[in-house]
């Protein structure tokens, strides 16, 4: 699979082979969906919690005696149904961890990356140096090569520079080729990526016996 390569002006000086086996593998939604929401899942602190009416300071006195006042009889004044009561099957810490094998994981990245292949969504340039690591020289390579907005930058290893003058653009990500996810490609709409970063991916992703 051919696809052009680009330099920072947006100039086509090139093209790169990727493999087939990590870039041109069937698209499996149900596959890319399950990655994403465990990826989403394992984000979460699980940390929430709600008092139930045992958990609730006061209410130890009951408001009034049982009968003859006219009223309903009553127990506590933390009871659910009381302003200030205890909350009913309210959220309590829990762990929202999810797992997913190893081979599934793999296989849902490529078949995101696929997927932004297909699409037309990735976009490949011979280098991504910014010697000064200013957001504005970053946001004007991005324009020049139609990335405006909505983008993932994978880089083949941590950059300074490159993080520096995304982290202030709007809906921009760095991600490292080593540690690229299915739900990194897919939470934004373009894909940029230097040579380095594909070779970096390849490697990682090519298909070879499993240990």
């Amino acid at each position: 699979m051919q696809l052009p390569v680009r330099n920072l002006e947006g100039e086509v000086v090139g093209e790169i082979t990727l493999r087939d086996d990590v870039f041109g593998v069937p698209v499996n939604v149900a596959l890319m969906h399950q990655a994403v929401v465990m990826y989403l899942a394992n984000r979460r602190q699980g940390t929430h919690d709600t008092k139930t009416r045992g958990e609730v300071s006061g209410g130890g006195r009951k408001p009034w005696v049982q009968k003859g006042t006219g009223r309903a009889r009553q127990g506590s004044i933390r009871a659910p149904h009381w302003r200030h009561g205890g909350i009913v099957h309210g959220p309590h810490p829990r762990d929202y961890r999810q797992e997913m094998p190893k081979k599934m994981r793999r296989l849902a990245l490529k078949s995101a990356l696929s997927a932004k292949i297909r699409d037309g969504e990735l976009v490949v340039v011979e280098d991504l140096a910014l010697p000064e690591g200013k957001t504005g020289a970053f946001a004007r390579v991005l324009r020049s090569l139609g990335l405006d907005r909505s983008v993932t930058v994978v880089l083949p290893e941590p950059d300074r520079a490159v993080i520096l003058a995304a982290r202030n653009l709007p809906d921009v990500w760095t991600a490292q080729a080593d540690n690229l996810n299915a739900y990194d490609v897919l939470a934004r709409r373009f894909l940029l990526m230097p040579v380095a970063a594909v070779r970096r991916l390849e490697a990682r992703l090519a298909d070879r016996e499993e240990d």
